[in-house]
Protein backbone atom coordinates (compact mmCIF):
# COMPACT_ATOMS: atom_id res chain seq x y z
CA UNK A 1 0.00 0.00 0.00
CA UNK A 2 1.16 3.31 -0.37
CA UNK A 3 0.80 5.70 2.25
CA UNK A 4 1.55 9.83 2.79
CA UNK A 5 2.40 11.21 6.14
CA UNK A 6 1.71 14.72 6.21
CA UNK A 7 4.18 16.06 8.68
CA UNK A 8 5.89 12.72 8.30
CA UNK A 9 9.20 14.17 9.78
CA UNK A 10 7.79 14.77 12.90
CA UNK A 11 7.77 13.52 16.83
CA UNK A 12 4.63 11.17 15.68
CA UNK A 13 5.26 11.31 11.73
CA UNK A 14 8.90 9.80 11.61
CA UNK A 15 7.93 7.12 14.08
CA UNK A 16 4.84 6.23 12.41
CA UNK A 17 6.42 6.72 8.77
CA UNK A 18 8.76 4.32 10.63
CA UNK A 19 6.51 1.34 12.14
CA UNK A 20 4.71 1.55 8.36
CA UNK A 21 8.08 0.92 6.39
CA UNK A 22 8.39 -2.48 8.92
CA UNK A 23 5.30 -3.43 7.73
CA UNK A 24 6.35 -3.28 4.09
CA UNK A 25 4.22 -0.43 3.08
CA UNK A 26 5.34 2.09 0.57
CA UNK A 27 5.77 5.19 2.93
CA UNK A 28 6.52 8.87 1.76
CA UNK A 29 7.54 11.39 4.82
CA UNK A 30 6.18 14.51 3.17
CA UNK A 31 6.90 17.74 4.64
CA UNK A 32 7.76 21.35 3.59
CA UNK A 33 11.54 20.95 3.57
CA UNK A 34 11.17 17.94 1.61
CA UNK A 35 8.53 19.68 -1.40
CA UNK A 36 5.53 18.94 0.26
CA UNK A 37 3.44 22.45 1.45
CA UNK A 38 0.01 21.89 2.35
CA UNK A 39 -0.27 25.82 2.50
CA UNK A 40 0.87 26.64 -1.05
CA UNK A 41 -0.44 23.43 -2.76
CA UNK A 42 3.54 22.58 -3.43
CA UNK A 43 4.17 18.97 -4.76
CA UNK A 44 0.49 17.67 -3.38
CA UNK A 45 -0.50 16.13 -6.73
CA UNK A 46 2.88 14.19 -7.22
CA UNK A 47 3.42 12.81 -4.03
CA UNK A 48 -0.37 11.74 -3.60
CA UNK A 49 -0.02 10.31 -6.87
CA UNK A 50 -1.43 6.33 -6.63
CA UNK A 51 -1.82 6.60 -2.47
CA UNK A 52 -4.55 4.85 -0.83
CA UNK A 53 -3.98 6.21 2.62
CA UNK A 54 -2.78 9.80 3.82
CA UNK A 55 -2.11 10.12 7.61
CA UNK A 56 -2.36 14.13 8.00
CA UNK A 57 0.24 15.14 11.32
CA UNK A 58 0.35 18.47 10.17
CA UNK A 59 0.44 21.38 12.95
CA UNK A 60 0.83 24.96 12.55
CA UNK A 61 4.19 26.89 12.84
CA UNK A 62 2.28 29.45 15.20
CA UNK A 63 -0.32 29.07 18.16
CA UNK A 64 -1.77 32.63 17.86
CA UNK A 65 -5.41 32.43 17.28
CA UNK A 66 -5.79 33.46 13.50
CA UNK A 67 -2.82 31.72 12.28
CA UNK A 68 -3.74 28.71 14.13
CA UNK A 69 -6.78 28.88 12.35
CA UNK A 70 -5.75 30.14 9.14
CA UNK A 71 -3.26 27.00 9.19
CA UNK A 72 -5.27 24.33 9.34
CA UNK A 73 -8.22 25.52 7.47
CA UNK A 74 -6.40 26.42 4.55
CA UNK A 75 -3.91 23.31 4.79
CA UNK A 76 -7.05 20.98 5.29
CA UNK A 77 -8.84 22.51 2.23
CA UNK A 78 -5.70 21.78 0.10
CA UNK A 79 -4.88 18.47 1.06
CA UNK A 80 -8.44 17.06 0.53
CA UNK A 81 -9.04 18.29 -2.39
CA UNK A 82 -5.73 16.98 -3.73
CA UNK A 83 -6.76 13.58 -2.04
CA UNK A 84 -10.08 13.62 -4.29
CA UNK A 85 -8.33 14.05 -6.92
CA UNK A 86 -5.80 11.31 -6.27
CA UNK A 87 -8.42 9.06 -5.23
CA UNK A 88 -7.71 8.62 -1.58
CA UNK A 89 -9.89 5.76 0.30
CA UNK A 90 -8.58 6.48 3.76
CA UNK A 91 -7.79 9.50 5.18
CA UNK A 92 -6.57 9.54 9.04
CA UNK A 93 -6.35 12.61 10.94
CA UNK A 94 -4.62 13.03 14.97
CA UNK A 95 -6.41 15.71 16.90
CA UNK A 96 -7.28 15.92 20.40
CA UNK A 97 -9.48 15.05 23.53
CA UNK A 98 -11.99 17.40 24.77
CA UNK A 99 -11.16 20.10 21.57
CA UNK A 100 -14.77 20.74 20.90
CA UNK A 101 -14.88 21.51 25.20
CA UNK A 102 -13.11 23.92 24.84
CA UNK A 103 -14.36 26.66 22.29
CA UNK A 104 -11.95 29.59 24.19
CA UNK A 105 -8.82 27.69 23.05
CA UNK A 106 -7.82 29.42 19.32
CA UNK A 107 -5.68 26.12 18.87
CA UNK A 108 -8.81 24.01 19.88
CA UNK A 109 -11.39 25.91 17.77
CA UNK A 110 -8.87 25.53 14.76
CA UNK A 111 -8.77 21.58 15.62
CA UNK A 112 -12.33 21.74 15.29
CA UNK A 113 -12.65 23.53 12.16
CA UNK A 114 -10.08 21.11 10.41
CA UNK A 115 -12.48 18.59 11.38
CA UNK A 116 -15.12 19.28 10.01
CA UNK A 117 -13.50 19.84 6.89
CA UNK A 118 -12.67 15.99 7.18
CA UNK A 119 -16.28 15.58 7.92
CA UNK A 120 -17.67 17.07 5.24
CA UNK A 121 -15.14 16.14 2.58
CA UNK A 122 -16.80 12.90 0.86
CA UNK A 123 -13.60 10.79 1.85
CA UNK A 124 -13.54 7.97 4.03
CA UNK A 125 -11.39 8.72 7.06
CA UNK A 126 -10.74 8.23 10.72
CA UNK A 127 -9.81 10.86 12.90
CA UNK A 128 -8.04 9.92 16.08
CA UNK A 129 -8.49 12.13 19.35
CA UNK A 130 -5.24 11.88 21.36
CA UNK A 131 -4.52 13.07 25.16
CA UNK A 132 -1.46 15.23 25.22
CA UNK A 133 1.90 13.50 25.09
CA UNK A 134 4.27 12.75 27.96
CA UNK A 135 6.77 14.52 26.11
CA UNK A 136 4.48 18.43 26.58
CA UNK A 137 5.34 17.84 29.98
CA UNK A 138 8.46 19.83 29.63
CA UNK A 139 6.61 22.67 27.76
CA UNK A 140 3.69 22.99 30.11
CA UNK A 141 5.87 23.95 32.26
CA UNK A 142 7.66 26.45 30.48
CA UNK A 143 4.29 28.07 29.42
CA UNK A 144 4.03 28.65 33.22
CA UNK A 145 6.83 29.65 34.49
CA UNK A 146 7.91 32.70 36.04
CA UNK A 147 11.45 33.19 38.24
CA UNK A 148 11.64 29.92 39.51
CA UNK A 149 7.97 29.25 39.92
CA UNK A 150 5.57 27.80 37.16
CA UNK A 151 1.93 27.96 37.43
CA UNK A 152 0.19 24.54 36.30
CA UNK A 153 -3.65 23.85 36.22
CA UNK A 154 -4.77 21.03 38.68
CA UNK A 155 -6.85 19.64 36.48
CA UNK A 156 -7.07 16.11 35.48
CA UNK A 157 -5.35 14.76 32.05
CA UNK A 158 -4.87 11.39 30.56
CA UNK A 159 -1.23 12.03 29.05
CA UNK A 160 -0.08 9.02 26.61
CA UNK A 161 3.75 8.39 25.10
CA UNK A 162 4.24 9.52 21.64
CA UNK A 163 5.38 5.72 20.57
CA UNK A 164 1.92 4.34 21.90
CA UNK A 165 0.74 7.37 19.65
CA UNK A 166 2.49 5.64 16.72
CA UNK A 167 1.83 2.46 17.04
CA UNK A 168 -1.95 2.85 17.37
CA UNK A 169 -2.02 5.39 14.28
CA UNK A 170 0.06 3.07 12.25
CA UNK A 171 -2.67 0.13 13.24
CA UNK A 172 -5.80 3.08 11.94
CA UNK A 173 -3.74 3.91 8.81
CA UNK A 174 -3.89 -0.19 8.10
CA UNK A 175 -7.33 -0.67 9.17
CA UNK A 176 -10.91 0.38 7.43
CA UNK A 177 -12.11 4.07 7.64
CA UNK A 178 -14.47 4.55 10.59
CA UNK A 179 -15.86 7.71 9.48
CA UNK A 180 -15.76 9.13 12.68
CA UNK A 181 -13.56 9.66 15.38
CA UNK A 182 -11.95 7.45 18.32
CA UNK A 183 -9.96 8.27 21.24
CA UNK A 184 -6.81 7.27 22.53
CA UNK A 185 -5.11 7.72 25.95
CA UNK A 186 -2.43 7.37 27.94
CA UNK A 187 -3.03 4.28 31.14
CA UNK A 188 -3.68 6.53 34.03
CA UNK A 189 -6.03 9.83 34.86
CA UNK A 190 -3.29 12.53 36.91
CA UNK A 191 -3.48 15.85 38.11
CA UNK A 192 -1.20 18.45 35.39
CA UNK A 193 0.40 20.07 38.16
CA UNK A 194 1.22 16.61 39.71
CA UNK A 195 2.82 15.24 37.07
CA UNK A 196 4.52 18.65 35.93
CA UNK A 197 6.11 18.12 39.28
CA UNK A 198 7.27 14.93 39.38
CA UNK A 199 8.60 15.70 35.86
CA UNK A 200 10.90 18.62 36.71
CA UNK A 201 11.89 16.90 40.46
CA UNK A 202 12.59 13.45 38.08
CA UNK A 203 15.05 15.81 35.44
CA UNK A 204 16.03 17.32 38.78
CA UNK A 205 14.75 20.96 37.60
CA UNK A 206 14.91 23.31 40.91
CA UNK A 207 11.57 25.06 39.64
CA UNK A 208 8.45 24.82 42.25
CA UNK A 209 4.96 23.98 40.69
CA UNK A 210 1.86 25.70 42.35
CA UNK A 211 -0.99 23.92 41.51
CA UNK A 212 -3.85 26.38 39.91
CA UNK A 213 -7.21 25.67 38.84
CA UNK A 214 -7.95 29.13 37.30
CA UNK A 215 -4.43 28.61 35.09
CA UNK A 216 -5.18 28.36 31.63
CA UNK A 217 -4.27 25.84 28.95
CA UNK A 218 -3.67 26.62 25.32
CA UNK A 219 -5.90 30.30 26.27
CA UNK A 220 -8.56 27.91 28.22
CA UNK A 221 -9.84 27.43 31.25
CA UNK A 222 -10.16 23.57 32.31
CA UNK A 223 -12.25 21.34 34.53
CA UNK A 224 -11.75 18.01 35.64
CA UNK A 225 -13.40 16.59 32.43
CA UNK A 226 -12.03 18.87 29.43
CA UNK A 227 -8.58 16.57 28.84
CA UNK A 228 -9.83 13.48 29.81
CA UNK A 229 -11.24 10.39 27.01
CA UNK A 230 -14.79 8.95 27.38
CA UNK A 231 -15.59 6.19 28.84
CA UNK A 232 -14.30 3.39 26.21
CA UNK A 233 -10.83 4.70 24.79
CA UNK A 234 -8.11 2.96 23.35
CA UNK A 235 -5.00 3.30 25.92
CA UNK A 236 -1.66 3.23 25.84
CA UNK A 237 0.55 1.00 27.75
CA UNK A 238 3.37 3.28 28.76
CA UNK A 239 3.49 4.58 32.06
CA UNK A 240 5.18 7.88 33.00
CA UNK A 241 7.90 6.19 34.75
CA UNK A 242 8.63 3.55 31.81
CA UNK A 243 8.22 6.65 29.68
CA UNK A 244 10.90 8.70 31.76
CA UNK A 245 13.47 5.87 31.82
CA UNK A 246 13.51 5.46 27.70
CA UNK A 247 13.07 9.50 27.00
CA UNK A 248 15.99 11.19 25.87
CA UNK A 249 15.56 14.13 27.67
CA UNK A 250 17.96 17.12 28.36
CA UNK A 251 18.07 19.96 31.13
Amino acid sequence: MKIVVIGGTGLIGSKTVERLRNKGHEVFAASPNGGVNTITGEGLAKVLAGAQTVIDLANSPSFEDKAVLEFFETSGRNLLAAEKLAGVTHHVALSIVGAERLPDSGYMRAKIAQEKLIRSSGIPYTIVHSTQFFEFLGGIAQSGTVGDITTVPSAYFQPIASNDVADIMTEVALSPPVNGAIEIAGPEPVRMSELVARFLKATNDPRKVTADPHARYFGTLLDDHSLVPSDHPRIGTTRFEDWFSHASLHG
